[in-house]
């Protein structure tokens, strides 16, 4: 109890410091809307980090749920006269389930290559549509999209600029780690990785496979939508730019870089990109390669990523551990 307890507080002191960077790295413009992007990358990022690291599957069509919930929201917000944010937020979370009801069940039989091939497929046809369908701007894009608005009767909640939306973009951010959490810990978190990982097992325990992968992929989907909802709110405007492999490549990088299944590992990930990208630029195309690269040598050289590096330490910290227990010393004091 006292440990959970220690731990429950050193989660909430690190909230707050999370919460507080901003105005302690300076407070300016520039910093809040890096804050804010990071916040919301990482959310897009849960959603493809629970495919990848609990359904082991590779998703290539999560940047269309990110796209969805972008132009769900510019439509409902600049078209349809929405003013109401939490109700741009509801129709965005809706397009995404039935997005990915419809890919979760046509992709339920498919594994691994065909999988990643089949939902890459759907990106293509994504971002040709939105290139091109005057209905959702065509290459011009949707523009005029209101700032965030989350009042409530009585309580008035409007975000007009980035410094206004990080605390937004951070409690978003706070829902989907804990929502992530809770997943891991529940009978659907342990039956995804059981149908990873053993799908007989699985199969000869109760368990559908089929079953647990739509259910996983009708989770993961919202998650990058509320993203892609925040997202369109924070640019004030949303094309087809949004189903760019920029942002798969990022998502991609934002699971896999600090390690599989670890929770803050997306959070982390897309803070390092992102930092890099906005205060130590090199230019946009050699950003880009930076990124790719940083992809490419993961998956070759740490494939269970950059937090394999400390397993080492951690084995010799318990092997001193276990050396000084049964020191002669160490006995003869114990004997003592």
């Amino acid at each position: 109890m006292a440990r959970s307890n220690m731990q429950m507080a050193g989660y909430a002191l690190l909230a707050v410091l999370a919460f507080l960077a901003p105005q302690l790295l300076g407070g300016s413009g520039v910093v809040y809307s890096a804050a804010v992007l990071i916040a919301i990358f990482a959310v897009a990022s849960y959603g493809l980090d629970v495919i990848v690291s609990d359904l082991g599957e590779v998703s290539l069509a999560h940047t269309v749920f990110f796209a969805a919930g972008a132009y769900t929201t510019a439509l409902m917000a600049s078209r349809g006269g929405v003013g109401s944010s939490w109700l741009t937020l509801l129709g965005a979370i809706a397009v995404a389930l039935v997005l990915a009801g419809v890919i979760g069940l046509v992709t339920l039989r498919l594994r691994e290559f065909v999988f990643s091939l089949v939902t890459y497929a759907v990106a293509v046809v994504g971002m040709t549509l939105a290139a091109n369908w005057s209905f959702l701007g065509g290459s011009d894009g949707l523009r005029g999209i209101p700032t965030l608005d989350l009042s409530l009767p009585g309580l008035t909640l409007v975000a007009g600029n980035d410094r206004a939306l990080w605390p937004y973009a951070f409690a978003l951010l706070l829902a989907v780690i804990y929502l992530v959490a809770r997943f891991r810990r529940s009978a659907l978190g342990a039956a995804a990785v059981m149908s990873h990982l053993n799908p007989r097992l699985a199969t000869m325990s109760g368990i559908d496979p089929a079953r647990v992968r739509l259910q996983v992929f009708l989770l993961s989907a919202p998650i990058s939508a509320a993203g892609g909802w925040l997202y369109a709110y924070q640019r004030a405007f949303v094309s087809a730019d949004v189903l760019e492999n920029y942002f798969l490549i990022l998502m991609l990088t934002a699971v896999v870089l600090v390690g599989r299944r670890q929770l803050l590992g997306p959070v982390v990930a897309v803070a390092l990109v992102l930092t890099q990208e906005k205060f130590f630029s090199l230019g946009g195309d050699i950003d880009k390669i930076i990124l790719g690269a940083v992809l490419v040598a993961v998956l070759a050289f740490l494939p269970a990523g950059l937090a394999s590096l400390a397993r080492p330490l951690a084995r010799l910290r318990t092997a001193r551990a276990a050396a000084n227990a049964t020191s002669p010393l160490n006995t003869l004091e114990h004997t003592k």
